[in-house]
């Protein structure tokens, strides 16, 4: 039986492709793209357009496990020449090569045009936020959403 394709490598991959094609020439490390795939994938949560994937109570924790599954996603890329890493005096990061739009160019399903929408909304709304600025914007969401979640978990055991 194969492996699901739902967060794989295949699917983080392109999710990290289509965020990094939308900043070009901008350059992200990996923690900036953890945050921009649970933003792509969760973006009503950042009041931003409908999410992608639902809502289910406790994805905050999401972003916490995203590490692995983003990191295998840019191998993948790198190993088929869509991205490229960069040195920066803080670590690694990662921009799309030249041939990232030609792909992106060929995927055509609705799940992809999301993907590509959401990205160009990330570009706009968080691309020029400093890593300082966008975690106190996550950490000022994290504090909201726990708490939302809290009431929904203690309003269901009183059910």
């Amino acid at each position: 039986m194969p492996d699901s394709p739902f967060n794989s490598p295949l699917e983080t991959g392109l999710r990290a492709l289509t965020v990094l094609n939308a900043i070009y020439p901008q350059a992200s490390d990996i923690q900036r793209l953890m945050t921009y795939d649970y933003l792509l994938v969760h973006s009503a949560d950042a009041d931003g357009p409908e999410s992608l994937h639902p809502g289910i109570p406790q994805r905050n924790g999401e972003l916490l496990v995203r590490h692995a599954l983003v990191q295998n996603g840019l191998y993948l890329l790198l190993s088929r020449n869509l991205i490229e890493r960069i040195p920066e005096e803080s670590g690694i990061a990662y921009r799309a090569m030249d041939e990232a739009q030609s792909f992106l160019d060929n995927l055509s399903s609705d799940y992809m045009r999301g993907l590509r929408s959401r990205a160009d909304w990330i570009a706009i709304t968080f691309g020029e936020m400093t890593d300082q600025e966008l975690g106190a914007f996550i950490g000022q969401r994290f504090a909201k959403w726990t708490t939302e979640f809290q009431s929904l978990e203690l309003a269901g055991d009183a059910i």
